[in-house]
């Protein structure tokens, strides 16, 4: 309807200055302000630099440090998940400081386990390994469009940060989050987001949203635990006082999901695991096909 209107618009243009007096510029001055042009954008495309998307790097990890790397790691592709590297509190619970490197948890093992999922269930052409981000200021982490972050009831981002993580999801990123838990990890999660979007409402995903449809239909979903549902008794599903999965989000101006939150569940944990058969299969499953239906909506939406 709009292609018919403007061409409407365009014709009643022709007809009502059909006989207006023509107005002509001296084709001097005009053909100065062209080559005024010309310069100016020329001088400004000389001063831009283009940078190329940073190497692969490893990292020392919380519990892994000689994880092994795939043999085609270095091939190009056209797609890797991101993992955020964030500065974070010794611990926000008041007890045992276990380090400033939480944003490891489950790394490597768990983006590889889930890399080779996106390979095995989707068409998405992605590398084996993961790409570690930083928000240092530069540009680097706009070439990822999808970001992950581990943990984040215990990130602590400067305020430079905070900008940055603004900016990335304003133009375009898409952020996920997961295995934080209760209600202390839940209130040092929104300290920061709600610095990063002060103007917009964390909300219930609704089961409707495309983003639970996009590849597999997940009405119905549950509670993924960590490793300590099986190693741990008494085996309890949840982390602290997070009984309830809760699947949220942050929407865009346009209705689009671009910060998925997964509180009081740990996705990171059985994409881990998936190769453990003291795993139960089903918490896997459904992790895998969160993550493939997320990462679809991004490249869809």
């Amino acid at each position: 309807m709009e292609k018919v209107k403007d061409s409407e618009n365009t014709a009643a243009t022709r007809v009502s200055t059909r006989h207006a007096p023509r107005v002509l510029m001296p084709r001097a001055p005009q053909a100065q302000a062209v080559l005024l042009l010309v310069v100016f954008v020329t001088a400004w495309a000389g001063q831009q630099t283009i940078q190329p998307p940073r190497e692969f790097k490893e990292y020392p990890g919380y519990e892994y440090n000689n994880f092994p790397v795939p043999e085609d790691y270095l091939d190009k592709h056209e797609w890797t998940r991101a993992r955020l590297k964030y500065p974070s509190f010794l611990n926000v619970h008041g007890y045992a400081a276990d380090g400033y490197n939480r944003w490891t948890v489950d790394y490597p093992r768990s983006d590889r386990h889930l890399l080779a999922g996106v390979r095995r269930l989707t068409r998405i052409d992605t590398k084996s390994v993961e790409q570690v981000v930083d928000l240092d200021g530069e540009d680097d982490v706009y070439n990822w469009p999808v970001m992950y972050a581990v943990e984040v009831g215990y990130w602590n981002l400067p305020d430079d940060q905070i900008a940055q993580l603004r900016e990335y999801l304003l133009r375009g990123g898409f952020f996920m989050c997961d295995d934080f838990h209760g209600t202390i990890e839940w209130e040092n999660f929104m300290r920061v987001m709600k610095k990063v979007f002060p103007e917009r409402r964390v909300v219930d995903l609704d089961n409707k949203d495309p983003i639970f449809h996009v590849l597999y239909d997940l009405d119905e979903r549950f509670q993924v635990p960590g490793m300590q549902y099986v190693v741990y008794p008494p085996h309890h599903m949840y982390e602290y006082d997070g009984f309830v999965a809760r699947w949220e989000g942050i929407y865009d101006d346009k209705g689009r999901v671009m910060v998925a939150i997964c509180h009081n569940m740990d996705l990171g944990d059985a994409w881990e695991n998936s190769d453990d058969p003291t795993y139960p299969e089903r918490f896997a499953d459904l992790a895998y096909r969160i993550a493939m239906n997320y990462f679809i909506y991004d490249l869809s939406h």
